[in-house]
């Protein structure tokens, strides 16, 4: 199984629609929905899983779980049931995002200091939540250090979680290299439950060795999908080589931007969406870097759009 994982301002449901109709992502989790101290009305779903209209489901039929983040066990509980009210095929928590303003809060990888209140967070959504709906949580090995990475664990298989991923670093480090995958085999030994491996995958030989490394048969990738978005397809289908040539790539780009306007129309959403994924193409594709130049400095949507359906219309007939 290979998912895509849920990053914050970058993989929202735009972006979930091209990675998933391009093929080869089993399952999406959603950015995370912030509980606080309420029960959240339907809208607030609706705008970050608007895929909750549609089954749960991308256009290309991938499903879609929906992620919380927040402390108050009750709370998160009381959302989790609205999640699975609203259709969600599994609902997810979160324990390991890095960002000072969450963790400041008392959200994502902070938690990993207080294993016995993740215990009690997803028990209570376990209780919440109906019995054929999965319960599945995120973490990272800690915070500062790996001291209660097992413990952490533990705590999350014990309350009744169907399924952990876990990013293979600390919440200090970051996203910075390396990830321990070696630490993902210990954590699958050390709980019953499935055990997802994730972090600072980018290519076919990365998703390789993550398994043989971790043992894990399922896979979770963030920035390596946005960054080559055919990656996925090209696991799936056992492929090697490289990545899907530039001009073929480039209609999707725009497809993506033309989604993006329809969304924002009017804002600085759309523009900032395509020179943000424009930068994370870079690593993959140096066109892409060209382009972000081409753009850099523009700001009106409609000019941006001409330029990349000019750009569209180059590769296509060169």
């Amino acid at each position: 199984m290979l998912m895509l994982a849920p990053m914050e301002g970058l993989v929202d449901d735009v972006m979930r629609d091209i990675l998933t109709r391009l093929g080869g992502v089993d399952v999406c989790v959603t950015e995370f929905v912030r509980v606080t101290s309420v029960l959240l009305p339907a809208r607030m779903f609706y705008r970050l899983a608007p895929e909750l209209r549609n089954g749960a489901r991308t256009r290309a039929g991938t499903p879609v779980r929906v992620q919380l983040l927040g402390s108050d066990p009750a709370c998160v509980a009381d959302n989790a049931a609205r999640a699975a009210e609203l259709g969600a095929p599994a609902v997810d928590i979160n324990f390991g995002c890095p960002a000072p303003t969450v963790n400041r809060h008392r959200g994502g990888a902070v938690l990993l200091k207080e294993p016995a209140l993740m215990h009690d967070i997803v028990a209570a959504m376990r209780s919440a939540v109906p019995a054929h709906v999965p319960v599945t949580a995120k973490m990272r090995l800690g915070y500062e250090d790996t001291a209660h990475t097992l413990e952490c664990a533990a705590a999350v298989a014990d309350a009744g979680a169907s399924e952990l991923v876990v990013h293979a670093r600390t919440k200090v480090e970051g996203y910075r290299p390396p990830a321990h995958w070696e630490w993902l085999a210990r954590i699958r030994e050390h709980v019953s439950l499935p055990v997802v491996a994730n972090g600072e995958v980018w290519t076919i030989e990365d998703y390789r060795t993550i398994r043989s490394v971790s043992g894990c048969e399922r896979v979770m990738i963030g920035r390596g999908l946005v960054a080559a978005p055919d990656l996925a397809q090209r696991i799936a289908a056992g492929a090697e080589g490289d990545p899907m040539p530039w001009g073929q790539l480039l209609p999707w780009v725009e497809d993506f931007y033309t989604q993006c306007r329809a969304k924002g129309e009017g804002s600085r959403y759309p523009v900032a969406r395509l020179k943000q994924w424009l930068g994370q193409l870079r690593r993959t594709y140096p066109e892409a870097g060209q382009l972000f130049e081409l753009l850099r400095r523009e700001t009106d949507e409609a000019v941006v759009g001409l330029r990349l359906a000019g750009a569209v219309s180059a590769a296509a007939s060169g």
